[in-house]
């Protein structure tokens, strides 16, 4: 097998042209986005600090201004730690790549973001699944993990809050997960592109600072609304950075100084950026909510706690994509559960505009008022 073969990104698949034409998008696993204007007004840079760029090539670990950045908005890791990356997606490919071997076994969630399965699949691992089990509400079990841990495991991938579902690990449980961690000689690889989108407690923080063998990620595609910036980032030993680079100097050597300067500037003002978005997620999430109070006969809804996603199943619906189907017709974007590995469900986001919320909420009950009752 080679990575040629690797399986279909299947999320890709269904937004890749979806994304761009239906009007009304509640997919999305990131808040509403920002435009330069919004970032020009917000952390105040002027066209002269934009026509100082100069469009060279960055360091292949990015520029020292943001690494340092990234390690002061992270915690707990110096900035030697730090690799700027393009969105977290390079992280995780490049840190996998750098670290899986065939035959090594992986443990990796259920449901996933595939990105955390499929890279470490296609390099030869051995996926060892630990569930989060849908009658539970998808509530992380410790045990469960514990069971699936041997002396063969390379690594543990994992990402709280989790999406699709927006579960995540209690204070007490981020405990117990590092003490189970902390005997064993595996690798964490702990993709935080969600950790600042909590909203009944603060964000887990960095293992990094705990443990030794942590691989974290991060990204400013999500709680802070800049998908399109492209940039990432990896905290992890220098020694494995150096591994990261040697393959990425075949893929994408470095990022844009562009990017890279309008990256530093939102993570020196980071809470003006992501404190209304955030605001407005609390709220987004507080209608959801509502809704499917209100539908509590035919709607199922795992409590999000963090991220900005929701994972409901519904009353007498074996496979939501036909739902998803007839949603985009009527001009409403969501995601099937297909792609996480659960048909019978959908992802519905929550971060973006309010009355896009509101409006695909509508639409959706329309539908749900024709499915059969339950029996």
């Amino acid at each position: 097998m080679t990575v040629a073969d690797i399986a279909p990104a299947l999320l890709e698949d269904w937004l890749r042209e979806r994304y761009f034409h239906v009007p009304v998008d509640i997919s999305s696993s990131g808040v509403q986005d920002y435009t330069l204007g919004d970032l020009r007004r917000i952390l105040g840079i002027s066209a002269d600090d934009l026509d100082a760029i100069a469009f060279r090539d960055s360091p292949s670990l990015g520029c020292e201004p943001l690494r340092q950045a990234v390690a002061a908005r992270v915690g707990g890791r110096p900035a030697e730690q730090v690799m700027i990356t393009h969105g977290s997606s390079e992280a995780l490919f490049l840190a996998l790549t750098a670290l899986v071997r065939p035959g090594d076994e992986v443990v990796v969630l259920q449901p996933v973001y595939q990105s955390l399965s499929s890279i470490a699949e296609v390099l030869g691992a051995r996926l060892r699944t630990w569930e989060l089990d849908p009658a539970d509400d998808f509530r992380p079990d410790l045990d469960r993990l514990r069971a699936v841990l041997t002396d063969r495991t390379r690594a543990v991938l994992v990402n709280f809050p989790h999406n699709p579902t927006g579960t995540t690990l209690t204070p007490g449980q981020y405990t117990e997960f590092l003490e189970i961690l902390q005997g064993h000689p595996c690798y964490l690889v702990w993709d935080a592109a969600f950790s600042e989108l909590t909203y009944d407690r603060p964000p887990l923080p960095d293992p990094g600072a705990t443990l030794e063998r942590v691989v974290s990620v991060g990204t400013l595609s999500k709680a802070y609304g800049l998908p399109g910036l492209r940039v990432g980032w990896c905290l992890a030993y220098p020694a494995l950075l150096r591994t990261m680079t040697r393959i990425r100097d075949y893929l994408t050597i470095s990022t844009s100084p562009l990017a890279e300067v309008l990256a530093t500037a939102v993570l020196r003002q980071a809470d003006h950026v992501l404190g209304p978005r955030l605001r407005q997620a609390g709220q987004n999430r507080e209608t959801l909510l509502a809704w499917a109070a209100e539908n509590s006969g035919r709607v199922s809804l795992p409590l999000p706690a963090g991220g900005v996603s929701a994972f409901p199943a519904f009353t007498n619906v074996t496979d939501a994509t036909g739902l998803c189907d007839r949603l985009e017709k009527l001009g409403i974007l969501v995601v099937p559960g297909a792609c996480f590995g659960h048909r019978d469900r959908i992802r519905v986001g929550f971060g973006g505009r309010p009355a896009d919320l509101r409006t695909g909420l509508d639409v959706l009950n329309d539908l749900l008022e024709e499915l059969p009752p339950e029996e």
